[in-house]
C-alpha cells in the first residue's frame, strides 16, 4: 500500500516535470523543475548525466518508468544508509568503546544486561562463528555480515 502511494506520488511529480506533456522528461525540463521544486541549481551537464544514468532506451529522455526507477534507486540508497546507521548503533552497544570491535567480554557484559547470562567460553564460541579473520573479536564488517546472514 505504501509502495503504491509512493509510486502514485512520483507519477504526479513526473507529470509536473513533463512541461510539454509529451510523456517524456528532457534534461532541460529536469533542470528547470529541480530549480523550481527543490531550489537546486543543476548544471546542464549534471542534468544530462542524470538523464543518461536512467535512460534505458537511449532516446536521451526519461519516460515515466525510467523516472520511477531513477527515483527508486535514490530511495534504495537512502534506505541502505539508514540501515547502516542502525547497524552502527547496534554494533556500538556491544563493542569495546574506542576499540572498534566486540570481544567475548563485551559480548558477555551486554548479554547479561539484556538478561541472557552466558559465560566467557560461550561468548568466545559465539564470536568464533562470525570472526572471519580469526583475530578473536568481531569488527563492524563481520558484525554486518552476521546481521545479513
Amino acid at each position: 500500500m505504501v509502495r503504491a502511494a509512493t509510486s502514485s506520488l512520483f507519477s504526479s511529480v513526473f507529470a509536473s516535470f513533463d512541461k510539454d506533456a509529451d510523456g517524456k522528461i528532457s534534461a532541460e525540463e529536469l533542470q528547470l523543475c529541480m530549480k523550481a521544486a527543490l531550489g537546486e541549481d543543476v548544471s546542464a551537464e549534471e542534468a544530462d548525466a542524470l538523464v543518461a544514468s536512467a535512460d534505458t532506451n537511449g532516446d536521451r529522455l526519461l519516460d515515466e518508468e525510467e523516472f520511477l526507477r531513477l527515483v527508486g534507486t535514490e530511495t534504495e540508497e537512502e534506505n541502505e544508509l539508514e540501515r547502516c546507521r542502525g547497524l552502527r548503533e547496534a554494533f556500538g552497544m556491544y563493542e569495546v568503546k574506542g576499540q572498534g570491535c566486540i570481544t567475548p567480554a563485551s559480548l558477555m557484559l551486554m548479554l547479561s544486561r539484556l538478561g541472557s547470562h552466558k559465560d566467557i567460553e560461550e561468548c568466545r564460541a559465539m564470536i568464533q562463528r562470525f570472526d572471519l579473520n580469526g583475530d578473536g573479536v568481531v569488527c563492524f564488517d563481520e558484525f554486518k555480515h552476521m546481521m545479513e546472514a
